[in-house]
């Protein structure tokens, strides 16, 4: 049974709706509110019924004061790494330090490519990725003096300056599914962020994901538990059980709580454009899987 050391982590994973403009900014604020503690946006840039994911983060960011937010997950093949980079740090030391970014590869390609991104291969997007942590990482680190240089094959940066530094070191979270995306998280990532809609066997699928991301971290002579696994969840609130996360909220607590312990899952964050599920989530959920934890020896 893998124990990955990080507390247990509770948030939101909402949608950048339009309309009505300020609901997505209120799942954010209904959030805080409830005591949790990270709220997400999905990223699809192409998707015109959505606001735009960073500014939704900014506006976000003005209206709560504990709470931390980030991309769930970025489009990197839509935003440049290094002004990524730079809008990443800015919003952090402009909210305090609660900004986290979630990355993900590219998946809806005819949809990128119809916003001016250049389609990838799976093992391209790969590599644009380690491409563009590199770039970021450096961005991030104003005191080492020389310029940002990376010539890559999908991002090139020669002597651009760093900074701003961030006000806490910002963490990256890939969503990942296949073998070597996940090395990949192993070997560069702080943390792992998949959705249960993904997963081809439901929660079963996390522990040989896990087992490529265990591989990564060693053969970059990392200890494991360096990334945090998080999990995207989805499911929906009924008085009689009928199946995985549909159910009373004790049934959602027994099995995130099982969750947690069997894989090393330490964040769950919840599908939520409703304040009722939020509530109910953060009130009932929550405290109640947090207890099957702390009171389960390990």
């Amino acid at each position: 049974m893998p124990t990955y050391g990080h507390n247990l982590e509770f948030g939101v994973f909402a949608t950048p709706v339009a309309q009505p403009p300020m609901h997505a900014v209120e799942m954010a604020i209904a959030a805080e509110n409830a005591g949790l503690d990270l709220v997400t946006y999905q990223d699809h840039p192409y998707q015109a019924s959505f606001l735009d994911t960073w500014t939704l983060l900014a506006y976000a960011a003005a209206k709560t004061n504990r709470v931390r937010l980030a991309p769930n997950v970025a489009n990197l093949p839509l935003r440049p790494p290094a002004v990524l980079a730079r809008a990443a740090a800015s919003l952090d030391l402009l909210s305090g330090g609660r900004i986290e970014l979630g990355l993900g590869t590219g998946s809806f390609w005819d949809a990128i490519v119809a916003m001016g991104g250049h389609r990838l291969t799976p093992g391209q997007s790969i590599q644009a990725l380690e491409e563009a942590i590199d770039i970021m990482r450096q961005i991030w680190n104003p005191d080492e003096k020389r310029g940002v240089r990376v010539d890559g094959e999908f991002y090139t940066v020669r002597g651009a300056r760093r900074g701003p530094k961030p006000a806490h070191v910002i963490p990256i979270w890939i969503g990942a599914y296949k073998p070597r995306i996940l090395r990949t998280t192993g070997r560069l990532a702080d943390g792992w962020i998949p959705s249960l809609g993904y997963l081809p066997e439901g929660p079963r699928s996390l522990a040989e994901m896990n087992r490529y991301i265990d591989e990564g971290a060693e053969q970059a002579g990392r200890d494991p538990s360096a990334i945090r696994r998080m999990l995207n969840i989805n499911g929906q609130f009924a008085q009689q059980g009928q199946g995985f996360l549909v159910g009373p909220p004790q049934q959602w607590a027994d099995q995130l709580a099982e969750v947690a312990m069997e894989y090393g899952i330490s964040t769950f964050i919840v599908a939520a454009d409703d304040t009722y599920t939020i509530e109910m989530f953060a009130n009932e959920v929550v405290p109640a899987t947090r207890e099957l934890v702390d009171r389960t020896p390990r």
